[in-house]
């Protein structure tokens, strides 16, 4: 066996680590070795690009689509075999997020995720791995396990899915004055399963190969796929992946090379793995077709983000000082460069296969939780049910949910329509001009504020925290609304914290310049961020956090993991060269509460992501 294993995971999850997905995982292990390859290509391509002052375009219509015999006009011509959609993915009008477990909590405790998730009527569930998953201790494995004993109907998980039935409806009846399940067995089947795999970039904490990290990719793929295929496809229902972070059609030619491999081991017909793929990044919008065509046939649609999307143009353009992001409030769907995205995605769904075949497109998230003031609901919940109704609108064949109080407030936007799905509906057909490649980075007027910038790092700075503790998935808003019930707290995940870091970087790095006068820090309309300014909003809204309750931060993360986070976040925003990663640096850093070895495990990161590009991504405490 050429793969270690950390600590006594191989003994205390027999269930999960089971000899078919040994087997499994050493048949896919020689695909980390590309995987490598392409993280380390990644980042020459952004330091080549940056060197070179030259922004992303698109492909030469004549190059081949990595894995496939036909050519980047074939694909986006459609002249390739697509995937067929299967019945249960047919109607998606909502799909919840969410993890499995929770952070250092027993069986019971932790698959009480699961049954919120599939009680709530949700026609899909995308099973968290990767952004609102923890990292800590061994709550991966703890997530696989769940869903293991939920989709095997585990007695302990029968007992747990009764109880919490009675607390959704009690909860329903309080909100909608009527109950939201009627037959809790029943219920159960309703809702399909999917689940998120880490991205490439990432490496799994209990896994080494050669004395290197291995693939989360491989490793969540492995576990759940192994573990689950034969309950799934007995029971008819579609294997379903949710791949992120793919930025390049050569990132999805792998992805597909790892589900032909491990579909192959398995025995399965090749393309009986469905997948849906995030677009998450810039670049994947200047190869959309060429993504779905290196995927298939297991490529079944794209689902439209927001704030990991974000980043990654600001990341894309770190190097460019002419690029400088407003308030993260004003970036909506509908602003400049997110409005061109979202338009291209629902094109490139839209775009026939040489067999008719279309793909589905997935909305982005609802991150507002029905919590707070009367008012404060009423006025978020109007403004949730809106945005689902630009997204039905614009052809969108459902969207995302937080949080499982959303689903019965959000789904009557689709279930009024009555549709199951919106593809083929006309859309102009993608074109591959500069105009196009223009509209991708195009910004616009709007406010850059210093409340913005206090609500970039005081969301960041609680992110970190909570990452630190374990929730990756976690209710924040800016510590001036704490204790303000008319503001609702969101459900956020690993991307707001990349964005928010991004964000504050590019605006000191690049003298952003302030749309609007600021009486508290003396700051006029026209003033920089300052590398001052900057360290003194970080002295008062840190300090915030130190002061708040232990419901807004637990207070026994504030001499622990808050000043951890905090370290992470001064150093990642004053580094002359920007990381790619605010994960990075998290995971980095799990486990560690005495400040003197985070900062020296940060300063290590940054001194050898600078002198070389490599990023440090293996777990030191393996």
């Amino acid at each position: 066996m050429t793969l270690e294993f950390r600590d006594a995971v191989l003994s205390a999850y027999p269930d999960v680590y089971t000899p078919e997905v040994l087997r499994a995982l050493e048949a896919l292990a020689p695909l980390d070795d590309q995987r490598r390859e392409r993280m380390a290509a990644r980042l020459v391509r952004r330091k080549q690009r940056a060197g070179a002052a030259e922004r992303i375009g698109f492909l030469d219509p004549a190059s081949k689509v990595p894995g496939k015999p036909f050519t980047v006009a074939d694909a986006r011509a459609g002249n390739f075999d697509g995937a067929v959609i299967p019945p249960d993915l047919q109607r998606q009008w909502i799909q919840g997020t969410g993890p499995a477990t929770k952070p250092r909590s027993d069986t019971r405790s932790g698959i009480r995720n699961v049954a919120y998730a599939l009680l709530s009527g949700a026609d899909g569930w995308m099973f968290d791995g990767e952004d609102a998953l923890g990292q800590v201790d061994t709550m991966s494995l703890d997530n696989h396990r769940n869903l293991k004993l939920a989709l095997a109907r585990d007695p302990l998980f029968l007992a747990v899915a009764e109880e919490v039935s009675r607390e959704m409806n009690q909860w329903a009846k309080g909100f909608f004055g009527r109950p939201i399940i009627e037959d809790w067995r029943k219920q159960l089947d309703f809702t399909t399963v999917i689940y998120r795999v880490r991205g490439l970039h990432l490496e799994d904490r209990h896994l080494r190969r050669n004395s290197h990290g291995f693939s989360a990719s491989i490793a969540d793929m492995a576990l759940y796929v192994v573990n689950n295929h034969e309950r799934l496809r007995a029971a008819g229902r579609s294997i379903v992946l949710y791949l992120p972070k793919t930025q390049t059609a050569e990132d999805a030619a792998l992805f597909n090379a790892m589900l032909v491999a491990l579909e192959e081991h398995l025995g399965l017909e090749v393309g009986t793995i469905k997948c849906y793929v995030l677009v998450e990044q810039l670049e994947q919008c200047f190869q959309l077709m060429e993504i779905r065509a290196a995927l298939a046939p297991h490529f079944v649609g794209f689902n439209t983000g927001r704030w990991d999307y974000i980043n990654s143009v600001s990341d894309a353009l770190a190097w460019d000082k002419a690029f400088v992001n407003p308030d993260i409030s004003a970036i909506t769907m509908t602003y400049g460069y997110m409005r061109t995205y979202e338009d291209r995605v629902r094109r490139a769904m839209n775009t026939p296969d040489r067999n008719g075949r279309f793909a589905l497109w997935q909305g982005g998230m609802e991150p507002n939780i029905p919590v707070g003031s009367e008012a404060g609901v009423t006025a978020s919940m109007k403004r949730a049910v809106a945005g689902a109704e630009r997204e039905q609108r614009e052809g969108a064949s459902g969207k995302w949910v937080a949080h499982w109080k959303m689903v019965h407030i959000v789904r009557p936007v689709w279930e009024k329509v009555g549709q199951e799905n919106q593809m083929g509906r006309a859309f102009p057909a993608l074109t591959y001009g500069p105009e196009d490649a223009a509209g991708l980075m195009r910004l616009e007027p709007a406010p850059r504020t210093i409340a913005g910038a206090r609500d970039l790092l005081s969301v960041a700075l609680q992110y970190g925290n909570a990452f630190l503790r374990g929730f990756q998935a976690a209710a924040l808003k800016p510590a001036d609304f704490f204790g303000n019930d008319d503001v609702l707290y969101l459900m956020e995940d690993m991307a707001t914290g990349e964005i928010r870091l991004s964000i504050l970087w590019e605006w000191l790095h690049k003298g952003a310049v302030f749309t609007e006068a600021d009486a508290a820090t003396g700051t006029a309309v026209g003033d920089p961020l300052t590398p001052g300014l900057f360290a003194r909003l970080l002295d008062e809204e840190y300090a915030k956090l130190r002061k708040a309750g232990n419901r807004d931060v637990h207070d026994d993360s504030k001499d622990t993991t808050l000043p951890v986070a905090r370290a992470i976040v001064q150093a990642y925003v004053n580094s002359p060269v920007k990381a790619p990663w605010y994960v990075d640096l998290l995971n980095l850093n799990l486990g560690v509460e005495r400040l003197a070895e985070a900062e020296k495990r940060i300063a290590t990161f940054l001194e050898t992501f600078g002198k070389d590009g490599t990023r440090i991504t293996e777990n030191l405490d393996f």
